[in-house]
């Protein structure tokens, strides 16, 4: 299997969690989405949307969207799985994770953010700001629900790991890299150091991916 990605496209980050929990190897090819390699002709190909992740499997299938290739993986590689077996559990696990990927991860993007610089003109401070803003209102959401509903345990939905960890343990590490203050998400910050301590998850790291900057 064939990833593309870069080392601070949180999307990249869920899927690598999963590939890496799965024990699945890939072959990652890395674009460097500040200087715009996910606009040349040759990716437009791979994904038309121009975004990463994209994950090309052995049989020659691309996948797009980060939740539908965890999801897909997780069909065709059970184990560990990543969803509860009931149907109530997955309503919750998913919810939870699409509070992250679909409601605040698409408002930072880079094409976001320069959107917001070169279309809109908006300062440094104010692009700031805008990020913080959105990974906050999400954190919050998040911390609402896991010390409100009883479902939660050591991770989001009970003892087990799941596709809502994943996603929050994402949302963490967001929030550390715009220097957000987490202190007011003590739930979910707790998530977020559960799941560190897993080799898989510890790897998938985007500070630890090949092509992220070295810090001496």
């Amino acid at each position: 299997m064939k990833l593309y990605c870069y080392w601070r496209s949180q999307a990249a980050f869920r899927v690598r969690m999963a590939l890496n929990l799965k024990g699945i190897e890939v072959e990652n090819v890395i674009l460097d989405l500040m200087k715009g390699d996910q606009f040349t002709d040759e990716y437009r190909k791979v994904n038309p949307q121009m975004v990463v992740p994209a994950l090309v499997t052995d049989d020659g299938l691309t996948l797009y969207q980060s939740l539908a290739i965890i999801e897909y993986l997780d069909e065709t590689h059970p184990n560990p799985p990543l969803l509860p077996a009931d149907a109530r559990g997955r309503a919750r696990v998913r919810s939870l994770a699409q509070i992250v990927a679909c409601e605040a991860h698409p408002l930072i993007v880079p094409r976001i953010r320069n959107y917001l610089e070169h279309e809109l003109k908006q300062d440094e401070p104010t692009r700031m700001k805008w990020i913080q803003h959105w990974l906050t209102v999400a954190l919050a959401a998040l911390e609402g629900r896991l010390t409100r509903e009883p479902e939660t345990g050591r991770y989001a939905h009970g003892d087990k790991l799941t596709l809502a960890d994943l996603c929050i343990t994402q949302q963490v590490v967001s929030a550390k890299i715009f220097n957000c203050d987490i202190k007011p998400y003590p739930a979910a910050v707790r998530i977020f150091d559960e799941c560190m301590k897993l080799d898989a998850i510890a790897r998938a790291h985007p500070l630890k991916q090949p092509d992220a900057p070295k810090h001496h």
